[in-house]
């Protein structure tokens, strides 16, 4: 997503108190970034709230609704957490590294390895820790299995795909391969694999899961239901999972650009969403919703002729596994308040804002 993109991202919504800015800043909370940026007063730089610096006093701190807002007040951009940028690109200092490792994903790296293109093994682990919830290390021994991954789906001899690899033994090869992937080697010819990658958004990075012909998943990388609803995918599907890109992820990156950047108010993604009957009409249901409106649980308990389910209801929308797409962030409470989101009730309030700001846009 480029700055272009981003030039519509209205956020007039219900600004959040003070204090739980504050608090959100000293917890690095990412469910909160993009909803606010904070200009630090006695260095004249502002912030993401997941900015790794060493935190100000409450009493040193401004809070603004955009990075415009800031640079406006006279504060400049942070170096380190990069606000004008979206939240989990890769930064300058490490695109060289990153390339080297897409070019030769079989390499095994040291640290000293690391410090021949320039930057701290220390901080790189901490990037990646931060953005992939994995060290620098571990990203690279995945890389490895995907590859191996490959490799073995076009029938290579798993002993020659192990020491290729870099593994000493088979049996080590084999539990790492099982423990990334949820198959042995042996199994891997059978069953279809799900590529998974980044999408890069305002309200930081979402992951995504699809096949050659459907969208499975798409939610917020810091939701803590993420593994599981990767282990109920696995479990469902008995499939794989294989870190790529394929056309059905580069159509989602583009349209959730689209939405973002206001250009769009419908998705064409093919879709898979299985779940128990329910749930699945709750889904149905909940795509109906149109942009920028809401309806309450009992509403949309009503409209799966399950009247009094809201609570039943509630429960579907949090296993819903296509934030945004599939839009749970449009159900609040009967008196219109917001309820809980998977994402964070911050970035739901945003999200109906936006959707509403351009509603208003367009007239």
């Amino acid at each position: 997503m480029t700055t272009q993109q981003l030039q519509f991202v209205d956020q007039r919504f219900a600004f959040p108190e003070t204090d739980e800015m504050y608090q959100a800043l000293v917890d690095r909370n990412a469910e909160y970034d993009g909803v606010f940026f904070v200009g630090v007063k006695t260095t004249g730089i502002f912030c993401r709230p997941t900015c790794s610096a060493r935190k100000p006093l409450p009493q040193n701190v401004r809070f603004f609704p955009t990075a415009a807002e800031a640079m406006a007040a006279g504060f400049r951009a942070c170096k380190r957490c990069r606000p004008m940028e979206v939240a989990g690109q890769l930064p300058d200092w490490l695109e060289s590294l990153v390339a080297e490792v897409e070019s030769d994903p079989e390499q095994r790296w040291t640290d000293e390895d690391i410090r021949q293109f320039g930057v701290d093994p220390t901080r790189v682990s901490r990037w990646f820790k931060a953005h992939h919830g994995i060290t620098f290390h571990a990203y690279v021994r995945c890389r490895r299995l995907s590859t191996a991954l490959a490799q073995l789906s076009v029938g290579e001899d798993v002993t020659n795909v192990a020491l290729r690899a870099g593994y000493s033994s088979l049996s080590g090869f084999r539990d790492a391969f099982q423990k990334w992937c949820g198959a042995t080697p042996g199994r891997v010819r059978s069953g279809d694999a799900l590529l998974v990658n980044r999408i890069l958004t305002p309200l930081g990075p979402m992951v995504v899961a699809a096949s050659g012909e459907h969208l499975w998943l798409l939610e917020f990388a810091d939701r803590r239901m993420l593994e599981t609803q990767f282990a109920r995918l696995s479990a469902r599907l008995h499939c794989r999972f294989s870190p790529g890109e394929n056309a059905i992820i580069e159509q989602a990156h583009r349209q959730m650009s689209e939405y973002f950047a206001g250009a769009r108010q419908h998705f064409t993604l093919p879709l898979r969403m299985p779940g128990t009957e329910f749930q699945e009409a709750v889904w149905r249901s909940l795509i109906t919703i149109p942009y920028g409106d809401t309806r309450s649980y009992d509403q949309l308990a009503r409209a799966v002729r399950r009247a009094g389910a809201s609570r039943a209801v509630g429960r579907a929308n949090g296993d819903n596994r296509l934030a945004i797409i599939i839009p749970c962030h449009r159900v609040v409470r009967s008196d219109g308040s917001l309820s809980g989101y998977g994402g964070g009730v911050r970035r739901k309030e945003w999200l109906l804002s936006h959707e509403r700001a351009v509603l208003e846009r367009d007239g």
